[in-house]
């Protein structure tokens, strides 16, 4: 599998990353529904053989389930992937989300990860969202704080504005940014990703499929067969003319993705990797076997 560097940092990721959010299972906001822990396993494994090189996680994917799972899985393979996870995420004992990037809440937050991923060091360590606004740069300090500790080896973000990466990389360089990008939510394309590749940030996209729209599987029968805690359920991407619409996309993925070998899922990851500023694209499994053919898009190039 193809790699390209991510930004000015010394770490090769390979084109496709492995997504653990769907891995945190249900009983929580953004749950996928339920989920087994062995399966989870395997399924991380699976994605190493295949040679993936790098997953990324939360805290918040499953209140600590999709980390435990990940270190669990660390510790059986004989050579550690690249790790990424974030910061910025908590919650209450009721289960409820809340934003807290506090510099004393990301110290926590990055020893409570550590202890989860039975590591040493965070490969990349990334403020998952940009809220509350007023502690964005109280934040970037923690997260730069934590290198010099040598709790994590580089400093990124995720889902930030141009305006928001402004304001921490006169600071301290930014290493890398985790925007939503898919044929489906393009806007990134306007300013975000030139941004990015005019500062030297790395680009992992993340929900490159958008949670499996554009496979072309999603019917509106399959939707509303969901688990209640599926939260795709409630996403109105998912809904009436939109979901239609997506179809109506995947079936065009289908056949751009024809003389290449790919189904719409694996092709609509290529047309994701087709932009230059994209280091990786971040695909999420729940099962060993859903990434073999995903893969093949890191070897594929789209003409214009």
């Amino acid at each position: 599998m193809r790699t390209r560097r991510l930004g000015n940092t010394d770490l090769d990721l390979t084109t496709i990353g492995l997504g653990t959010w769907a891995i945190g299972g249900g009983d929580w906001g953004f749950a996928w529904g339920a989920q087994d822990e062995a399966e989870s396993i395997r399924t991380i494994h699976d994605a190493i053989e295949l040679g993936i090189n790098w997953i990324d996680t939360a805290p918040i994917y499953g209140m600590g389930t999709a980390e435990t799972a990940v270190g669990k899985a660390l510790a059986g393979v004989a050579e550690r992937p690249i790790v990424a996870t974030k910061c910025g995420r908590t919650w209450r004992p009721d289960r409820t989300i809340e934003p807290r990037i506090k510099r004393g809440s990301i110290k926590r937050e990055c020893e409570e990860s550590l202890s989860r991923l039975g590591i040493d060091v965070i490969d990349l360590y990334q403020i998952h969202w940009p809220e509350p606004e007023a502690d964005v740069e109280e934040a970037w300090d923690a997260v730069c704080e934590l290198k010099a500790e040598g709790k994590i080896r580089w400093c990124g973000v995720s889902n930030f504005s141009v305006a928001h990466l402004e304001r921490v990389h006169r600071a301290s360089p930014v290493a890398s940014l985790q925007p939503p990008y898919s044929m489906l939510r393009r806007d990134v394309e306007e300013d975000v990703l030139p941004w990015c590749a005019q500062h030297g940030v790395g680009v992992v996209a993340y929900s490159p499929m958008q949670k499996g729209l554009l496979t072309g599987k999603m019917t509106a029968e399959r939707v509303a067969s969901l688990p209640e805690d599926d939260h795709r359920r409630r996403d109105p991407m998912f809904l009436g003319d939109r979901l239609s619409h997506a179809n109506e996309m995947a079936a065009q993925l289908a056949k751009l993705g024809e003389p290449y070998g790919l189904g719409a899922a694996a092709a609509s990851v290529a047309w994701v990797l087709r932009r230059p500023e994209v280091t990786s694209a971040i695909v999420g499994a729940r099962r060993p076997g859903q990434l073999a053919e995903i893969v093949r898009a890191s070897d594929v190039d789209l003409t214009t």
